[in-house]
This record gives structure tokens, sequence and C-alpha cells, in this order.
């Protein structure tokens, strides 16, 4: 039985939908609370038994390198300070039998490129693709999303994406899959018979969206070697999947968890929200600042109320 052992986290985007936020910073080191991003997606991985990250950067991306380094500097000027619980913040980032490696995708050629850039590092074993955008916050007691996708692949050794439903009218953001009805695995776990980029609402083939984490065979990168460049002149991941079903099955799987879509401001916010509630430090108080807001404009909204009106009198 192949395990996987191995996560390549695709890094390389502009982030242009948070500038100037992101002009000199990875959109992948925004924080939700005191983590980056990246961070949360790394863990994630730790906890799945992946032991080694592989991060397609590009420019401008260096602080996501000197993120999971050691800081010298930093770490002496802590411990001269007897600053004992932030020393230890800086030291575990990461812990010390992970490996971390980095390679720089030349040019924006899409997703598939990306994952394509890792084919030397990978080999002949399966592996995880994980987008630090899409933010997935495990179910309370139970295993995180990749986790539950290792686990799914240890039994089947079949290529699996996690899916979701999205309104119909957001399938233009997302890789969308149809499913076989006829071959169910179970409650959450179908053969995926048709995938798609982006497609329009009223040419969707289902409202089943891929969101950003993948189990994949090795058999993907030759399929990414040949199938040319997709939607937006890119080399699309999407496509290399539609092209690897023609040799193998592949598995949508429903995972259990709430994904937050960090890509976006609205979902980096409802993230930042949700993790602030829980926040070991400052949770409680957080939360009672919420009920406060809330209890507030409630009181608000009864005052803007319009005054009832009698009716006229003849």
């Amino acid at each position: 039985m192949k395990k996987i052992t191995k996560a390549v986290f695709p890094v390389a985007g502009l982030g242009s939908r948070f500038l100037p936020a992101t002009k000199a910073q990875p959109k992948e080191m925004l924080p939700i609370v005191d983590k980056p991003l990246i961070q949360y997606a790394v863990e994630e991985a730790v906890e799945a038994g992946i032991t080694e990250m592989i991060f397609i950067t590009g420019r401008n991306k260096r602080a996501i390198e000197d993120h999971f380094d050691k800081a010298y500097e930093l770490e002496t000027e802590l411990e001269a300070a007897g600053k004992t619980k932030l020393l230890e913040f800086a030291r575990n980032v990461i812990p010390k039998h992970i490996n971390c490696v980095y390679i720089r995708q030349s040019s924006p050629l899409g997703l598939g490129h990306a994952v394509l850039c890792a084919k030397s590092l990978v080999g002949d074993e399966p592996f995880a693709v994980v987008l630090a955008d899409d933010f997935m916050d495990a179910p309370e007691n139970g295993k995180n999303v990749l986790g539950q996708m290792i686990d799914v692949f240890e039994q089947e050794q079949k290529s699996l994406l996690a899916v979701q439903d999205v309104p119909r009218s957001e399938t233009k953001q997302y890789g969308i899959v149809s499913t076989d009805a006829d071959s169910p695995h179970s409650d959450r776990l179908d053969v995926i018979s048709g995938i798609v980029e982006k497609p329009a609402p009223d040419v969707a083939p289902s409202t089943l969206a891929v969101v950003g984490r993948y189990v994949l065979t090795p058999a993907i990168f030759e399929h990414l070697e040949n199938i040319g460049k997709g939607a937006g002149g890119e080399i699309q991941l999407t496509d290399g999947i539609a092209d690897l079903m023609q040799n193998e099955t592949v598995l949508a799987y429903r995972y259990e968890g709430q994904r937050y879509d960090c890509g976006s401001k609205l979902g980096y916010l409802k993230a930042t929200v949700a993790m602030g509630a829980k926040h070991p430090e400052v949770g409680e108080e957080f939360s009672e600042y919420l009920r406060e807001v809330h209890a507030a404009d409630e009181e608000a909204q009864e005052v803007l109320q319009p005054p009832v009106r009698l009716a006229k009198i003849a």
C-alpha cells in the first residue's frame, strides 16, 4: 500500500484581489489572527502525516521561505529579553522532522504547471496538493480535511478531489464535476464522470465544485505534460485530471469541515472572525465583543424602525 508523505503547495500567485496588501508580501502570508494562511495549511498537512512540503514559489515569495526558516536574530532578542513563550512560538513554526523544499515557477502558467514543477521531487509516489487560499477548519474532535482524504486514498488507492456544492451562479469560479450516479462508493464518495474548468452557470454539468485539496497518483504528471494550454492560456490542473480519467478512476470526496475561501475578501473576513472566536488567548473576549456588537445592532434596528402609522380617520 502506497502512503502519502509529500504535499505540493502552489504559492506563486500574485494575490491581486488583495492589493495593496499583497504588493510587497505574498497573499499566503496574510494572517488569520496571529498565523499566516500558509502556516495553517502546512499544519493541516503535518497533522495528516505529511513529512515533505514542496512549495512552488514565484517572485516576491521569499517571505514564505523565511517564515519556515530559523530566525536567528529574532530568537536571540527574545531569549535575551526572557520572552520564553514568544521564543517558543518562533522556534516551533514547523516541527523539526519536516523537510521544506522550494521550487520557483518561472512564469505564472497555471495551477497545472505549478503542480508539474514538482515532478522531479515527487517521483513515482502519490501526493497531495494543498491550496492555502482554501482555509479548511476541521470538524470538532475530528480529522482535518487532508487527513480524511489520505485515509480514503489508503483504502481506495485512487486519485480524489475535495468537493462541495456551490450556488449555480458561482460555477464560473471553480472546476465543476459530474458524478456517476450508478457507481456511488459511499455517502461522501463518488466516481467522477466528467470535470470542466469554470463553466458558465447555464452550461455547468452540476454545482459540485472542486476545492483546494487533492490527492493524486503520479500518473497526473504525464497528462499535465501532454495536454497543452487550456483556459486563460494556462496549463489547467482540471484539464490534466480530465485526461487522467481516461486511464484511471478519479473520486470526488465530500469532506467534513468548514471551508473559507480566503482568496476573496469576504471569505478571508469570515475565517478571521471564526478563528478569532476560537483562539485560546482572545477567543472568549472576542466572542463577547461580537455578542455586544450584535446586541447593539439589534437595538439600533429597533430604534430605526418606522413608527406605526395610525389609519386616517375620515
